[in-house]
């Protein structure tokens, strides 16, 4: 399915979508009507409702129950909101498990899980995809034309808390996944180097999941196996798709992504982004002490860049603290709007929550909520209010395109392959350094859109390549036409190791990318636990910074490209550390080693400059400028996560629209506060 061109809006939405997922089925009837009194209030404009209601929707196999969600649909059309409509597929009910308890998901270790949590699902399972088909058939029927509906919402966040299951049924949908992507098992005998370790099969009914074994198992198998996960799950979602759009035509169908990068490891969103009619994303903060505003802006980024830059939506976060993690601190007065409106400035068409009505009982009683335990006497709930009206003040940035600096190479399935085991070294996380260069680039000021390995890069100056140890030749190829014809390109170590079948490229490291780095390398020397590595520029080359590395080093052999930092001791001392190659119009950077902080920026500053990318000196650490742009016309989003205000010089004046005044030369932008400037012109 090709994305559409624009994305579609939830239907009869004509603000920002502000709300959350609303689960009434916890509550007397009589709170229903304070619930829409105080949406009122609150100025929102949609709710998530049905997504955990299958219990309740079929209480009996084939005997529905809709008169409840038929009086709530009413309720909300008549006050002004529309319905998010989900289809209950993440839980089914547990009569249905009693009848089929081969539904259930089966670790690796061969142990079945039971029932009593959520996504407790083996997707190979065709008792549960008749079951998941019948009741989304029944939902469309019965509310296609409802006037509430805005979109429909498939299951909730694929893969969490499971993705692969490794039972019986699996393994005989992963041999038809096997032949139909390989052909014979000649072919996967091939691809998985089976003839290493005696594992070579004689015909695909032999191949099993790689399910717990006494040491390592076939790398390329598991990596199949993540593929063939994920493609089960996204079979189940377009058949849910395909019901939708059948019976309800005209409204948006979609499925919540979850794109932050620490969030769900096991589903490729580069191919789910192509089959969502609206791709959605929940996204909630990490904190662990690191900077929780570089992670959100990170997640906005990718998930727009999952939208192929189009708008997106943002269906859920949290108003204050979290129940899932080992400690959930309250988000600081103030923290909420920000948040928000950052994920707006780079791209979401408004912001959701989970959920609206903080729950009395179950697993999640103590996740934060639009109308919390404390009521509405409280600063959670003035703070709602006060965004809900805000937002409707920013009805002009709706259809709107955020305007990106550069580009970052991201891949789930490189992501996949490198982690599993025996790699060259543990302390080598793919996320990390992602999050790193983001970070970096962020701390430039510079935008990100991040781009599948394969796509057209050419509207960046500057491609960052923080971690993709798998990369086909197609990939070694784009990223040499993009260098020959003038952009900068950055890539770190361990990248371009393997092809597709996770098989090491012929030749020396680093494989696919040795043409376009103009080098080669002739071994891994990863450091050992805290060790670490200096860097010089070699004698006679412009004096730059001293660096330090650790976790890695390389020895590097120069095929072209000149030494900027040379390695001054461990394994390689003496030998370069990080290059530049100049090839056609272009640079290509490599850097063989881990840097952080400034030692990183100090690099990205040279490639900034072949790039010619100006320094963007005016703004402060931690104080956001992000441009939305359309039909409509140029909104610059500047949003302080400091705590002293900021001066923010302006190119052009215009119209700060959330307090009314005008903008000159300059807009201050209070402590903690967000300002959303409409430029003149």
């Amino acid at each position: 399915m090709s994305h559409p061109e624009p994305a579609p809006a939830p239907a009869g939405l004509r603000r920002l979508a502000f709300g959350g997922d609303y689960n009434p089925e916890q509550w007397p009837e009589e709170v229903w009507h304070e619930d829409a009194r105080l949406m009122r209030e609150a100025g929102v404009t949609m709710v998530s409702v049905g997504i955990f209601s299958w219990a309740l929707l079929e209480p009996d196999p084939g005997r529905y129950d809709f008169g409840w969600l038929d009086r709530l649909l009413d309720l909300l059309h008549v006050n002004g909101v529309r319905a998010d409509l989900g289809t209950p597929t993440v839980v089914p009910p547990a009569w249905f498990y009693r009848a089929h308890p081969e539904a259930l998901p089966v670790g690796k270790d061969g142990v079945r899980y039971a029932f009593g949590a959520r996504g407790a699902i083996c997707h190979s399972s065709t008792a549960y995809r008749e079951a998941a088909a019948g009741i989304t058939e029944q939902l469309a029927r019965r509310y296609a034309n409802h006037p509430a509906l805005a979109m429909w919402h498939v299951h909730n966040e694929y893969g969490v808390p499971v993705s692969a299951c490794y039972c019986d049924s699996c393994a005989a949908h992963f041999r038809r996944w096997l032949t139909a992507r390989h052909g014979s098992a000649d072919a996967v005998n091939e691809a998985w180097g089976t003839a290493f370790w005696g594992q070579r099969y004689r015909s695909l009914d032999e191949i099993e999941p790689p399910r717990t074994a006494p040491t390592v198992g076939n790398p390329a198998q598991q990596l199949d196996y993540a593929r063939f996960a994920d493609a089960t799950m996204r079979e189940n979602f377009t058949a849910e798709r395909d019901i939708l759009h059948r019976l309800s035509p005209g409204i948006p169908v979609t499925t919540n992504f979850m794109t932050a990068l620490s969030q769900c490891e096991s589903v490729d969103y580069w191919a789910w982004g192509r089959e969502v009619d609206l791709v959605t994303n929940d996204h909630y903060l990490i904190t662990d002490g690191r900077r929780t505003h570089v992670n959100l802006a990170m997640a906005a980024d990718l998930t727009r860049s999952v939208a192929g830059g189009a708008p997106w939506l943002l269906l859920e976060h949290s108003t204050s603290g979290v129940n899932w993690q080992p400690r959930n601190p309250a988000k600081r007065p103030g923290e909420m709007a920000r948040n928000s409106l950052a994920h707006i400035a780079r791209g979401s068409e408004g912001a959701m929550f989970f959920q609206w009505r903080q729950s009395r009982r179950g697993a999640e009683k103590f996740h934060s909520a639009m109308v919390p335990h404390a009521g509405t006497d409280s600063r959670v709930w003035r703070e709602v209010s006060a965004l809900g009206a805000d937002l409707g003040l920013l009805e002009g940035v709706r259809g709107t395109r955020t305007v990106a600096d550069v580009a970052m190479l991201w891949d789930w399935q490189s992501w996949w392959a490198q982690s599993l085991d025996w790699r060259p070294s543990e302390d080598h996380d793919a996320r990390e350094r992602a999050d790193t260069f983001y970070a970096s680039l962020y701390d430039h000021h510079l935008t990100v859109d991040f781009a599948h390995p394969d796509a057209d890069l050419s509207a960046y100056p500057l491609v960052v390549v923080p971690a993709l140890y798998l990369a086909t030749e197609e990939t070694g190829r784009n990223l040499r036409r993009y260098v020959e014809r003038g952009g900068t390109l950055v890539v770190s170590y361990f990248s371009g190791i393997v092809d597709a079948d996770d098989a090491v490229h012929p030749g020396p490291y680093p494989g696919a990318l040795r043409d376009v780095l103009g080098l080669t390398v002739e071994e891994f020397s990863p450091l050992l636990a805290g060790g670490t590595v200096r860097l010089t520029t070699p004698e006679g080359a412009p004096q730059g910074p001293g660096l330090t590395g650790d976790v890695w080093s390389d020895v590097i052999v120069p095929r072209g490209a000149e030494t900027c930092w040379s390695y001054a001791d461990g394994v390689p001392a003496g030998r370069p550390a990080i290059t530049r190659n100049r090839l056609g119009e272009g640079t290509a950077w490599y850097i063989s080693t881990r840097l952080s902080g400034p030692d990183l920026d100090a690099v990205l500053d040279r490639a900034l400059a072949d790039a010619r990318i100006a320094p963007r000196t005016s703004l402060a650490r931690d104080v956001e400028a992000v441009r939305r742009t359309g039909e409509s016309g140029s909104y610059l989003f500047l949003i302080n996560h400091t705590g002293t205000a900021a001066e923010v010089p302006l190119e052009t004046p215009g119209t700060e629209l959330l307090t009314g005044e005008r903008a000159g030369k300059e807009c201050t932008v209070p402590a903690g506060a967000v300002r959303v400037v409409r430029l003149d012109g």
